[in-house]
C-alpha cells in the first residue's frame, strides 16, 4: 500500500515505518496521524509482522514535530479533535502486541518527542535533539508528552523539559533515561531493526503477554501488578508456543512458533 507522507516496507517479519516529509523535517499533519493509524491496524492485523520500527526520512529529523502551519487555523473544536485522533493512534501504537523500536535520527520534538515516547525501546543518532518545545508556541504538548515523559524521565525532570521548552542532546537524553543508547547516524537504522528482529524471534504471544503485564502494571499497585504478571505467567502454560519451547529446549533445537 502506498502512502502520502509515509514510507512502508516489511523485510523478514520487521516493518519499517519511516515518516516521509523531509522538506518539513517530517512534521506531522493530519494526514500523516490518518496514515500511522491505517498501519498500525496493519500490524494489528498482520501476524507476518512480528515488529516495528519507526524513523524518519533524511538524516535531519526523525519527526520535528506537529505541522504549525497547519494548525495555527485549528479552532479549539478542531484541536480537541486533533489531539483525541492522536492519543487514539499512539494508545493503539503503545499497546502493539510486538516490538516498537523507535530510530530517532535527529529532530525529535513535539510531536515527534511523543511518538517516540509511545514506542517501547528509543534509539538515537548522535545528532538527534529532543522535548516538548511547545511552550515556546503558547501550547503544551497534545500527543501524551506530558504524561509519557513523566512516566519515562520522572515528573521532576519531565516539568523541566516541558516548562521551559528546552531540547536536549542524544547524550543527554540517554543520561535522563528517554533514549537507550546512542549510536553513529550511519549504523542508528540497522541497529534498531537488528533489536526488533531478536525480539522477533521470542515467542510471539510471550512478547505480547509481557509487553501488557509491563504497560497494566507500570500505574498499578504492587501488589496488583504482581498478580497481573501471575496471570500472564501462568496464561502462557496454555499456550502451543510454551510448550514448543520448553521442548525446543531441552532438544537443543530452534523453536518453531505457531504464535498460539
Amino acid at each position: 500500500m502506498a502512502y502520502e507522507t509515509l514510507l512502508w516496507d516489511v523485510q523478514d517479519g520487521v516493518g519499517v515505518l519511516t515518516f516521509n516529509r523531509p522538506k518539513v523535517l517530517n512534521a506531522v499533519n493530519a494526514r500523516t496521524i490518518d496514515e500511522l493509524d491505517e498501519v498500525v491496524r496493519v500490524v494489528e492485523r498482520d501476524r507476518g509482522v512480528r515488529g516495528l520500527v519507526l524513523t524518519g526520512a533524511g538524516e535531519k529529523a526523525f519527526v520535528a514535530g506537529a505541522d504549525i502551519a497547519a494548525m495555527s487555523t485549528m479552532t479549539v473544536v478542531e484541536a480537541r479533535a486533533f489531539a483525541e485522533r492522536a492519543h487514539g493512534v499512539l494508545a493503539r501504537l503503545e499497546l502493539l502486541p510486538v516490538a516498537t523500536v523507535a530510530a530517532v535520527n535527529g529532530f525529535a520534538l513535539g510531536g515527534g518527542c511523543e511518538i517516540a515516547l509511545a514506542c517501547d525501546l528509543v534509539y538515537a543518532s548522535e545528532n538527534a535533539r529532543l522535548g516538548q518545545p511547545e511552550v515556546n508556541l503558547g501550547l503544551i504538548p497534545g500527543f501524551g508528552g506530558t504524561q509519557r515523559l513523566a512516566r519515562r524521565v520522572g515528573k521532576m525532570r519531565a516539568l523541566e523539559l516541558v516548562l521551559t521548552g528546552d531540547a536536549v542532546g542524544a547524550a543527554a537524553a540517554k543520561e535522563m533515561g528517554l533514549v537507550l543508547d546512542v549510536l553513529p547516524q550511519d549504523k542508528l537504522l540497522a541497529h534498531a531493526v537488528a533489536q526488533a528482529r531478536k525480539i522477533a524471534s521470542r515467542g510471539p504471544v510471550a512478547v505480547a503477554l509481557a509487553k501488557r503485564a509491563v504497560h497494566a502494571g507500570a500505574d498499578a499497585d504492587l501488589g496488583v501488578a504482581n498478580e497481573l504478571e501471575r496471570q500472564a505467567f501462568s496464561a502462557c502454560f496454555g499456550t502451543e508456543d510454551a510448550r514448543e519451547g520448553m521442548r525446543a529446549f531441552v532438544e537443543k533445537r530452534a523453536a518453531a512458533w505457531k504464535g498460539r
